[in-house]
C-alpha cells in the first residue's frame, strides 16, 4: 500500500503512522511537510517512510512529487487547523486549507494517477445550531461562521466537484474535536492540561488557569479512534460520501476542566482572558456517528476519561 500523507509532522499524522505499525499490511509512506522532518522514522518500524519538504502551493513541485511516488492513497492532513488563528489571519487560513488541496487533487487528475483521496473536514462546517437540531448528521445543513469553517466547506465542495465531475475517488470527513497525547497547547484541552500539570508539579506556584469561554459544549473524540476511522475510510469508504467522526456526546469545557482537576487532585482559580474568546463561536456541537458505525463498522474504543488521563500524563513527562 503506497500512501502519501501531507502534514506528516503533525499531531494526527504521527498517530496515524503509529496505527499503521500495528496493521498486517506492508506500507510505503511518503510524508510531506513544509519544514525539516520533526520525527525519527525509525520509531515507526517496519514502515518504509520517505520524506519530502514541499510547499504544497507550488504546483510544479506537487506534480513532480506525485509523478515520482504515484500514491495509491492520499491522506490530506496538511492544514492550519486553529479556528482562533483563522480569525487573526483569514487569508492565511483559507489559502492553506483550500488552495493546497486544490493543487493536490488537480495534479492527480492531470497526471491520471489512480489514487483514493481522503479529504479531511471539520464539525465547524455546521456552524451554530439549536439543541433541537442535534445530533448533527451528514444531512444537516452547513452554516460556517468562521474563516476556518468557510475554508473547510470550500474544500468539501471542491472534493464533491472533483468526485462527481471528474469521477475521482474522493471520500470526505467532518471530523469533530479530536484530542490526545502530543497535541500542541494552542488547542484548548492540551492548553488546560499543560497549565494544570504545571500547577500540580509546583505546589508553591500560583494556581490560576487562563481560559476562554468554558460554557461552550463540544463533541470530543480521541485521535487514536480518529486515525482508525481514517484508515477504515481509505480502505472501505464510499466514493463521494461524507462521514462524521465523533463520539455522539457533548461535554462543556467546564466539565473537562473539572475532570482534569479531579485526575490531578488539585484546586484552581479560573481567569477568563477576553483574547481567547472568538468573535463568533459555535455554542454547542454534538454529532452522530451512526453512518460510519453502521456502514463501515467503526467503533470508538477510547473513553473521554482515558483521553484526558493520557494527555495529562504526556504533559507530566514534558513538565518533568
Amino acid at each position: 500500500m503506497r500512501i502519501l500523507i501531507t502534514g506528516i509532522n503533525g499531531f494526527v499524522a504521527q498517530h496515524f503512522l503509529a496505527f499503521l505499525t500495528k496493521q498486517k499490511e506492508e506500507f510505503t509512506v511518503l510524508g510531506i511537510g513544509r519544514s525539516e522532518p520533526a520525527f525519527d522514522s525509525k520509531q515507526f518500524a517496519p514502515l518504509k517512510i520517505e520524506y519530502a519538504q514541499v510547499d504544497l502551493l507550488n504546483r510544479k513541485d506537487v506534480g513532480d512529487i506525485l509523478k515520482h511516488f504515484k500514491p495509491q492513497y492520499l491522506l490530506h492532513l496538511a492544514s492550519i487547523s486553529s479556528v482562533g488563528h483563522s480569525w487573526k489571519n483569514p487569508n492565511d487560513s483559507f489559502v492553506n486549507n483550500t488552495n493546497i488541496f486544490l493543487n493536490l487533487v488537480d495534479q492527480i487528475r492531470l497526471l491520471d494517477i489512480p489514487c483514493r483521496i481522503l479529504s479531511i473536514g471539520s464539525s465547524e462546517e455546521y456552524g451554530n445550531v439549536s439543541e433541537t437540531q442535534l445530533p448533527l448528521t451528514e444531512e444537516s445543513p452547513l452554516h460556517p461562521i468562521s474563516p476556518y469553517a468557510v475554508a473547510r466547506v470550500s474544500q468539501e465542495m471542491i472534493s464533491k466537484i472533483y468526485a462527481d465531475g471528474y469521477g475521482m475517488d474522493i471520500i470526505m470527513t467532518r471530523s469533530f474535536n479530536h484530542i490526545g497525547p502530543g497535541q500542541k497547547n494552542v488547542f484548548v484541552i492540551s492548553s488546560f492540561a499543560k497549565q494544570l500539570v504545571h500547577i500540580a508539579n509546583n505546589p508553591s506556584a500560583g494556581k490560576t488557569v487562563i481560559t476562554g469561554d468554558l460554557g461552550i459544549i463540544r463533541d470530543f473524540v480521541d485521535v487514536r479512534d480518529v486515525v482508525k476511522a481514517y484508515y477504515l475510510l481509505l480502505k472501505e469508504g464510499k466514493k463521494g460520501e461524507v462521514y462524521n467522526i465523533c463520539s455522539g456526546t457533548g461535554v462543556s469545557l467546564q466539565q473537562i476542566m473539572d475532570k482534569m482537576c479531579g485526575i490531578l487532585n488539585i484546586n484552581i482559580t479560573l481567569l477568563q482572558d477576553a483574547n481567547l474568546i472568538r468573535p463568533n463561536d459555535n455554542r454547542i456541537i454534538i454529532g452522530s456517528a451512526d453512518k460510519i458505525k453502521n456502514k463501515l463498522g467503526w467503533i470508538q474504543d477510547i473513553s473521554l476519561d482515558k483521553s484526558l488521563t493520557d494527555i495529562i500524563n504526556w504533559w507530566k513527562e514534558k513538565d518533568a
